[in-house]
């Protein structure tokens, strides 16, 4: 098993969720977390259910380091609105998040690969940066060279995923538009998602 895949299964494992709904999620077989006391279930505390919904919301995006996350509530603290629907805002405009969103690649692991690597192009620009704000308008698309990658050429007629709303995707052209920032009900998680809880245990 890769690197990669590895590290998803164990988030998976660890949250007791299938974060991303993919088939071959371990939670498919067994709901309990890791390692011999992975069965035992216990009702959390208020602070435990906080940080599962922190971690479950920073795991769902590609294990954001917790600085980075942390970065993200502050700025979200800081706009107009609620804080809750800004941070989901400032998420989903990262250039990883949208390459997913657009199923060019199967996972947000594999969007911060193609990414990192040169096959994405911004505005006709290459970017290299998993992190970088895409605006609305924006178009996304993958580099004429890199569009027979197996990897993108079967997540793109993958009917494993819809592409929401907010985003436009040509699958033949390969290349997109980010429309406009979406609201936290847009979003199609998989699993329940609570960026309220996650506010709250910031805000601690």
């Amino acid at each position: 098993m890769g690197k990669r895949l590895n590290s998803k299964h164990k988030i998976d494992r660890r949250l007791g969720v299938n974060l991303w709904g993919r088939p071959k999620s371990p939670i498919n077989k067994r709901e309990y977390g890791p390692g011999q006391h992975g069965q035992r279930r216990k009702k959390p505390s208020d602070f435990g259910t906080q940080l599962m919904a922190k971690q479950k919301l920073k795991g769902y995006y590609g294990n954001i380091s917790e600085k980075a996350f942390r970065k993200y509530y502050e700025e979200a603290n800081s706009l107009r609105g609620d804080t809750s629907e800004n941070l989901i805002s400032i998420l989903e405009t990262r250039l990883d998040a949208v390459v997913y969103r657009m199923k060019i690649v199967p996972t947000v692991f594999a969007s911060r690969q193609v990414i990192s690597h040169g096959h994405i192009l911004v505005n006709g620009t290459r970017v290299t940066v998993a992190s970088y704000r895409v605006k609305e308008g924006d178009v996304v698309e993958v580099k004429e060279k890199s569009k027979q990658m197996p990897l993108i050429l079967e997540s793109v007629q993958s009917a494993e995923r819809d592409v929401p709303e907010y985003v436009e995707f040509d699958p033949k052209g390969m290349k997109g538009s980010f429309i406009r920032v979406p609201k936290f009900e847009d979003v199609p998680y998989p699993v329940q998602m609570e960026p309220n809880l996650v506010v709250e245990f910031y805000s601690r």
